[in-house]
């Protein structure tokens, strides 16, 4: 892989690390900002919105922005926005820092995928997808729990604080490493192009599969320092050491899901997601018993990750003549996901439904994840089209 592609997966890292760091430190967020902690996931859906909304927005209005010289802005803005963070006076500030500093985080990853696929063979794409994605769980495996050691201790500003100085890092990374006219070439005048690939059904299939593995994903992770508290009963200072085992599956998994990307897509794809059902199940059964809960945390991680490449490329495949939009789409379709299974949570704890049953919703949105998957891929078989061919690498300015 080249060595590019380290750039691209650190910054990955460093916008997972303040997308899910908020989880491990909610219930010091929420005191800090006189909140209930139902309230605080808010943030959440909140930072969510603002990849799903703002990302495709800034995504078109950018593209005939050089790609290196767009993702160094895009990490000094997401810089900025950390510090605003840890600066935030109130919860209403608080939320509209993250909305704001999430819509760099919606480009990005859109930008990056499309980069990334540009700088290896087809037949590796995949395995490049899979490494941005190893971003998000390193995130995990590393960013999350340190950054909620350092809330745990220092305040959760300095968690702030840290990720801004991440971004710092990730600005110079992405200067020195990335090579000059990166990215497919920019075609202009080709808005009608974009907005017909994604009427393809192998598109618009798997951005529904993306909000389905979101609901799965986040409805228990938004709020799994009280379900391991209060269900489990999991000591407080235990659980950045549950989230760094959860994010070391998470990245068995996302290197798995590349190679299966691949290897064999579509049949990978639809039996994961059935596995995923599966484990939201047990996740359900395992939530009073500490050991079985910690085990079906890390498995039902890895699965989550795993499903991500597949469906990233898939979209990527079938996007190729007209990535713009439908880069931009890929982490709004995952980030309206995760707002609405954080808001969903808030709702339904308010009013009243216990932290146990958070997994059983997971269940439905797996099993129909599946029947969706199942449905595309006998459509796409049964009408026997390829795959559009890439748009040709071209030169831009730096």
């Amino acid at each position: 892989m080249p060595l590019s592609l380290f750039a691209l997966f650190f910054a990955a890292f460093a916008y997972g690390t303040t997308e899910f760091v908020i989880a491990g430190i909610l219930p010091e967020v929420a005191s800090g900002l006189s909140v209930s902690v139902p309230t605080a996931g808010y943030l959440v859906s909140g930072y969510a919105l603002g990849v799903a909304l703002g990302g495709p927005v800034l995504t078109l209005t950018t593209a005939r922005v050089s790609r290196k010289t767009l993702l160094m802005g895009l990490l000094a803005a997401f810089s900025a926005g950390q510090m605003a963070c840890a600066l935030a006076p109130d919860f209403a500030s608080m939320m509209a820092f993250r909305f704001a500093a999430a819509i760099s985080h919606g480009c990005y990853f859109g930008v990056a995928m499309v980069v990334a696929v540009s700088l290896v063979p087809q037949e590796r794409r995949g395995r490049a997808i899979a490494l941005i994605l190893a971003g998000l769980t390193v995130s995990n495996i590393i960013g999350v729990p340190i950054g909620s050691a350092i809330g745990g201790v220092f305040g959760w500003r300095a968690t702030f604080w840290a990720m801004f100085g991440i971004g710092i890092v990730g600005f110079a990374l992405i200067a020195l490493l990335l090579p000059r006219g990166v990215g497919p070439s920019h075609q202009p005048g080709n808005l009608g192009r974009e907005v017909r690939a994604l009427g393809r059904q192998q598109v618009w299939t798997s951005l529904i599969l993306m909000l389905m593995l979101m609901i799965a994903q986040m409805m228990p992770y938004t709020y799994i320092a009280p379900i391991l508290l209060q269900v489990t009963g999991v000591a407080e200072t235990a659980i950045p050491y549950v989230l760094l085992l959860v994010g070391a599956g998470s990245t068995v998994g996302v290197l798995i899901g590349g190679r299966l990307a691949d290897w064999r897509l579509m049949p990978s794809l639809i039996a994961m997601l059935a596995a995923q059902a599966l484990m939201m199940a047990l996740m359900y059964l395992a939530a009073p018993h500490p050991v079985a809960m910690v085990a079906v945390l890390v498995v039902w991680g890895a699965l989550n990750f795993s499903i991500g490449a597949p469906v990233q490329a898939r979209i990527l495949g079938w996007t190729a003549d007209a990535p713009n939009l439908a880069s931009a789409l890929i982490p709004s379709g995952f980030n309206i996901g995760i707002a609405i299974a954080a808001s969903l949570g808030a709702v339904l704890l308010n009013a009243g439904l216990p932290y146990r049953a958070i997994p059983l919703l997971g269940v439905a949105s797996m099993t129909l994840a599946t029947l969706v998957a199942l449905s595309s891929f006998w459509a796409e078989r049964r009408a026997g089209r390829p795959a559009p061919t890439p748009l040709r690498s071209g030169a831009q300015a730096a």
